[in-house]
């Protein structure tokens, strides 16, 4: 096995920034935007909003998997699913996740973890609406996370779909929504030389205040 196939043998300084408590914004939202939106001006970010989220089913397996960020206010982050898929099954044992955004050009990532609730349904019907199309019809014609027998079963219910909903605006099906994710910690790492990396805590204390703390890398 060569040095660069070989994963203990890879090495890789971080020097892109630093992350202070004296310049740090003063809430994990500002800071996550302004994070954020240096992500999606940076061209070698290929898709600032892809986030993995972690559940943990009724048995205590934990599961990860990758969705995109699609809500990003004081409440907390926002992804939507189908409601019958593996993660809404472990979030209706366990509402509770844990999430982190990765910008590895960056040399950055945040994690935030917290309770899970689903969005109302107006909110959920208001974000598909501005869904392409395709898209639309994505969410009608897969039984997420069920076995399929092929491909060509699939592409065939789209079809269907598309034929049901011909010249017609396409509505939200009452299986798919959107999940709010309210965190209680939010942590931001910024990679350092050496390993010393930055890590900045915003924890909710018991008073219902937000703290920053510094962690040890």
């Amino acid at each position: 096995m060569g040095v660069m196939s070989d994963p203990a043998a890879r090495r890789r300084g971080y020097l892109r920034g630093q992350l202070d408590e004296n310049s740090v914004s003063r809430t994990w939202l500002e800071q996550l935007r302004l994070w954020y939106s240096g992500a999606a001006d940076d061209p070698a970010v290929t898709e600032p909003n892809a986030m993995q989220v972690a559940t943990v089913d009724v048995a205590g397996r934990p599961a990860v998997r990758t969705v995109l960020l699609k809500g990003l206010d004081e409440r907390g982050v926002v992804f939507y699913t189908n409601y019958d898929s593996a993660k809404a099954n472990d979030l209706d044992a366990n509402p509770y996740a844990a999430a982190v955004l990765v910008w590895l050009a960056e040399e950055r990532q945040v994690r935030l973890s917290g309770p899970v609730t689903r969005v109302d349904r107006a909110e959920t019907e208001a974000y598909f609406a501005a869904r392409p199309r395709g898209s639309q019809l994505g969410a009608w014609a897969s039984p997420q996370s069920t076995v399929v027998p092929s491909r060509a079963v699939l592409e065939q219910t789209a079809r269907e779909v598309e034929e049901r909903f011909a010249d017609r605006d396409i509505p939200a099906p009452p299986n798919w929504g959107g999940y709010l994710l309210a965190p209680e910690v939010v942590e931001f790492w910024q990679g350092r030389p050496d390993r010393l990396h930055d890590r900045l805590r915003f924890r909710l204390d018991e008073s219902g205040v937000w703290v920053i703390e510094r962690l040890a890398p």
